[in-house]
């Protein structure tokens, strides 16, 4: 099974990069973007053939060492 976890900073987490990215995109000329947010995307190949206890190891590994849980949300994908 595969999982796709994507992890942001939660709302109201200032975000350096996100405002660095926002600025450079105006300076190289694309107007209009109001915000930019950065975050991460990790996919993860597992041994694992039931989707519920994908889901459940996936989410101990964010809590324990993908995501800042204090800082930023994760969203889970399972594809079997």
């Amino acid at each position: 099974m595969k999982a796709k976890v994507h992890v942001t900073l939660k709302n109201g987490v200032l975000d350096p990069q996100g405002k660095a990215i926002e600025h450079t995109l105006a300076s190289l000329g694309f107007g209009g973007v109001n915000e930019a947010r950065q975050g991460k995307f990790i996919e993860l190949d597992l041994d694992e053939t039931d989707a519920d206890k994908a889901h459940a190891s996936v989410e101990e590994m964010c809590k324990k060492l993908l995501a800042n849980t204090v800082i930023e949300n994760y969203q889970i994908d399972i594809e079997g």
